[in-house]
């Protein structure tokens, strides 16, 4: 941080961007609302500003960052892209589609965002407040989620500051994040097969099984973890146990009272952060339907659970 010991909130309107766009020129780190999650937002081009980003966070530095662009013509920038890719990033962007593309040569990232790996990824998101950040700015976004790595995604403002405070230099509140749960990641091969490196808000027909090496953000077996255990499918609470509650498995809190999967993916990250600070040193689950969004919603209860 800059000399800083206390984290600035701003107002994500004209003014708080603009304040945003100057300090991350200047190396700083912003959290910054997307239609996921929030994001830890740094200039990518910048060995200081991304190791920073890894320090704040806590992250190992074999888990690669992903790059945050305004579309396909400043992801040509940085990436070889292939007409598949094209044809993506034509029907998902912007949007929560993740793609891992191969690295140019020439690419002008710091080595740290990609980890060492011959590939980038790269996201054009939809959000108002990064969409406008990215058009004040002449550089690429490292953003990971703004939160200490291993920990509950944050969904809020408050949630960034729950486990950032003091360690980055400002939050952009632009209130609640939409969609709740992390872009979809692909991988494009060379010979052309579509491979889900994570499940997400897009859901895409994947032409092969994952390797199971980390090529991307939230491929980590343990992540997303609230602190405390957590059990899966839980048709009531035992004595000691906060019951996050799902259609007609009433609980503590509810991911949805009707059972709907988007408003579930959207509360997600709320309602574990709810279960970290209950006095119950236990949280348990209600079952979530293995299907649509609800792969990715039961993908980051396994890792919290892990």
């Amino acid at each position: 941080m800059s000399g800083k010991n206390v984290t600035e909130v701003l107002a994500a309107d004209a003014a708080g961007i603009a304040r945003a766009a100057l300090c991350l020129e200047s190396g700083g780190l912003v959290a910054v609302p997307t239609e996921t999650v929030y994001g830890l937002a740094a200039r990518a081009d910048s060995p200081a500003a991304v190791a920073k980003i890894y320090a704040a966070k806590g992250r190992p530095d074999f888990n690669p960052l992903i790059v945050h662009v305004s579309g396909a013509e400043q992801a040509e920038r940085y990436a070889v892209l292939t007409d598949p890719a094209r044809d993506l990033m034509a029907r998902y962007w912007p949007g929560p589609l993740t793609l891992v593309l191969p690295r140019r040569a020439d690419a002008m990232l710091a080595d740290a965002v990609t980890a060492g790996l011959p590939t980038v990824a790269l996201r054009a998101p939809a959000h108002s407040v990064m969409r406008a950040l990215l058009e004040k700015v002449d550089f690429p976004l490292a953003a990971p989620s703004a939160n200490r790595s291993g920990f509950i995604s944050p969904t809020t403002a408050a949630h960034v500051l729950a486990s950032l405070e003091g360690r980055i230099d400002m939050v952009l509140d632009g209130g609640p994040c939409a969609a709740g749960v992390e872009s979809t990641i692909v991988a494009l091969r060379a010979d052309g097969r579509i491979e889900e490196l994570r499940p997400g808000p897009v859901l895409i027909e994947a032409q092969a099984p994952a390797s199971g090496a980390i090529e991307a953000p939230g491929q980590l077996a343990s992540h997303y973890a609230p602190g405390k255990p957590v059990r899966l499918d839980a048709q009531a609470a035992e004595a000691d146990e906060f019951l996050i509650g799902f259609g007609p498995v009433a609980g503590d809190v509810t991911l949805s009272a009707t059972g709907d999967l988007a408003e579930a993916a959207a509360r997600l990250y709320a309602c574990l952060h709810e279960g970290a600070k209950a006095v119950q040193p236990r949280i348990a689950v209600a079952p979530v339907p293995n299907a649509g969004i609800g792969l990715a919603i039961n993908d980051r209860l396994r890792r919290a659970a892990a």
